[in-house]
């Protein structure tokens, strides 16, 4: 069995005689052209042994960018990369939701993970609700898969991948990162730690809470409008800060129009990072910059100039809380 760890380790991260090929890989993708279906189910094999090992709540350095949702907007993304700077440059933390409703979601999440196994220490990724076999059925990446690959093969494979992603970070154990918020079953980040992430995320508990979940004007608990996770208030982002030695939730999850949103007297932000969502809501996007000594900085960007996307117009886009 120690053998078998031995290895185990060793195959986690890329040998330097690998790197060429991920550069090559990386490269293509940044070029918006398609991997040939053997990289790309070899890139989810690699990330997953990858991700498998990390935390439930993963430990980021500053400086780093805090990235929100993306849902497939490639062109978007290039933008956002020509601003903030390109992994690994730039270190990043990507808060999920990189697929469905735009229309390069195989695009965006391929290159996504393809950064996070080139620089493994410069990039983090976390689980959105989107990362899901029944979500992604419903909201266009299972079809786009089908349409750009010709079969079910990929699906499988990005959404066995999504299975292992963590579910949170923590910024220098300053700025608690989930995709959405918190979770009544959780008090503390051991709570968080000490879960058995490695499942499709489930209709209720705390997995589902914590990439379900909103902040709210109203005290308290509250039922979600989503249907799953809840809506919590001030009282318990100020007591779950104050438990945890944190100064800030940073999460994303919810269109805000800015941006970015400041909630509960600053213990909480909105990121969202796919402007004019679903090119049609009219927003910004931003990301936010986490410095050396934890001062935060919002970018916001506009949508990236279109080549003939807005023909193709929103018609497909359910409106499951646009």
């Amino acid at each position: 069995r120690g053998g078998r760890g031995r290895e185990t380790r060793k195959m986690t991260r890329l040998a330097s005689e690998e790197y060429p090929a991920y550069d090559s890989m990386v490269a293509t993708l940044l070029d918006h052209k398609f991997l040939p279906e053997k990289e790309v189910l070899q890139l989810c094999e690699r990330a997953r042994t990858l991700i498998s090992e990390e935390s439930n709540v993963r430990s980021v350095r500053a400086p780093v960018t805090v990235v929100g949702d993306i849902h497939g907007q490639f062109h978007d993304m290039m933008e956002m990369f020509r601003m903030g700077g390109y992994a690994p440059d730039t270190n990043y933390l990507f808060l999920g939701d990189y697929v469905d409703r735009g229309y390069y979601s195989v695009e965006t999440v391929t290159l996504v993970v393809a950064l996070k196994v080139r620089y493994p220490d410069r990039v983090t990724i976390i689980r959105g609700n989107h990362e899901s076999r029944q979500i992604t059925q419903v909201y266009g990446f299972y079809d786009e898969c089908m349409r750009k690959y010709g079969h079910v093969g990929i699906w499988k494979a990005f959404t066995d991948l999504f299975d292992y992603m963590p579910l949170t970070a923590v910024i220098e154990n300053q700025i608690f990162c989930p995709h959405g918020g918190l979770s009544p079953s959780i008090d503390s980040l051991d709570d968080v730690r000490k879960i058995d992430r490695f499942q499709e995320v489930p209709h209720e508990g705390p997995v589902c809470d914590l990439v379900w979940s909103d902040p709210d004007d109203r005290t308290g608990w509250g039922m979600s409008p989503r249907g799953a996770g809840y809506t919590f208030g001030q009282d318990i982002t100020e007591q779950f800060n104050h438990a945890n030695g944190l100064k800030l939730i940073a999460r994303a999850h919810q269109l805000v129009m800015e941006g970015y949103l400041w909630h509960h007297d600053q213990g909480l932000v909105t990121i969202f990072s796919a402007p004019n969502y679903c090119y049609r809501c009219g927003n910004q996007a931003s990301i936010m910059e986490v410095s050396d000594d934890m001062t935060s900085e919002f970018l916001q960007f506009d949508p990236a100039p279109r080549r003939g996307e807005e023909q193709q117009s929103a018609k497909r886009c359910p409106d499951y809380f646009l």
